[in-house]
Order: C-alpha cells, then structure tokens, then sequence
C-alpha cells in the first residue's frame, strides 16, 4: 500500500488505505494481521458456530426460546473466543499486536456473528423467524466472503463456497438435533 501526495500536498490512495494510515497502522499488512485476522476468525466462529443451538431451539420450541438461546450462545462465545485470542499470543514473537486488542477484537466480532441472526426470533412466529434468520445468514457469508476477497485476496467464489459449506455444515446438526 503506498500513499502519495499530489501536487497541493493531500494524500493520495483509496480512502480505505488513507483511513488505515490515520488509524496508525504504518501497512494494509499490519492492519489485517491486528484487525482484519481477528475480525474474521470471530465472525466466522460466531456465525457457523451458533447456528446449530439457535436453529435446533426455533425447531424443538419457539421463536423466544431461540432468541434466548442465541444470546447465551452468541455472549458465551464471545467470551471465549476473545480470552481464547487473548491469551493465545502475546502479539510479541507473531508482530500481531495487543493480545487484549486483538481478543477485544475477536470477541466482539464473535458475539456480533451470532447475534445477527438471533435477532429474528424476536418474531414470535418461528416460522418467520426462521427464514428472517436464514437471509441475515446469507447475507453474514457474503460479507465473510467479500472480507476473505478484499483483504486475503482469495477468490469470492471460494470464499462464499468455504464459508456456506461450514454454515450448512452447523445448520444441518441443528436441524437434525431440532426435528429428532
């Protein structure tokens, strides 16, 4: 990533790299290994993982059971993923930054992942909860999948088959369990 600077002194550069050099990060590099990196292993954790007991709740119950049960899942994971992160790297030997920053970082995307698509199930009708939920889930893997492309550089078409193979995966074991 380089920043020019044109003939009356701005910088030039997308507004994306212009707004990561303010946030302090000296490259794109850096920015995804303290932020980006962090950020999308909560995403994905927090979005694959919690479909199971959420999808299993609406199924076997209704739609407040599920709601309830998505928070405890997506606040629980949340928790765990951002210690996990925390204290699985002191940023020092690996150049990712602040194991607090970073386990912030995770957490939060963790807890975000899997609230999204509980927020449907404040429907009372399950039925239309469910399907609320299984378009905020695509629209969950699609921006996974555009994150994956924009700063991993790996294709769209292989993201989105990646990330929708492990959300059918996490859906399935929740249907299964849900109409057993």
């Amino acid at each position: 990533m380089s920043t020019q600077a044109n003939a009356a002194g701005r910088p030039t550069g997308s507004l994306l790299e212009r707004w990561i050099r303010r946030a302090g990060f000296t490259s794109e590099r850096e920015f995804v290994l303290r932020v980006v990196q962090p950020a999308l292993v909560g995403m994905i954790d927090g979005t694959v993982s919690s479909l199971a007991p959420i999808f299993a709740a609406a199924l076997t119950s209704d739609s407040h059971t599920a709601l309830v049960v998505g928070l405890g899942v997506a606040l629980g994971a949340g928790v765990s993923m951002g210690w996990s992160e925390a204290l699985s790297d002191t940023g020092e030997q690996t150049g990712r930054g602040s194991a607090v920053v970073r386990g912030s970082i995770t957490g939060g995307m963790t807890t975000l992942g899997g609230i999204f698509h509980t927020l449907p199930f404040v429907i009372s009708d399950v039925h239309t909860a469910l399907i609320a939920a299984g378009a905020v889930v695509a629209v969950e893997l699609f921006v996974i999948a555009w994150v994956r492309k924009r700063f991993l550089g790996v294709s769209m078409r292989s993201s989105l088959l990646n990330v929708t193979l492990g959300g059918v995966i996490s859906l399935s074991i929740g249907i299964a369990l849900g109409v057993s």
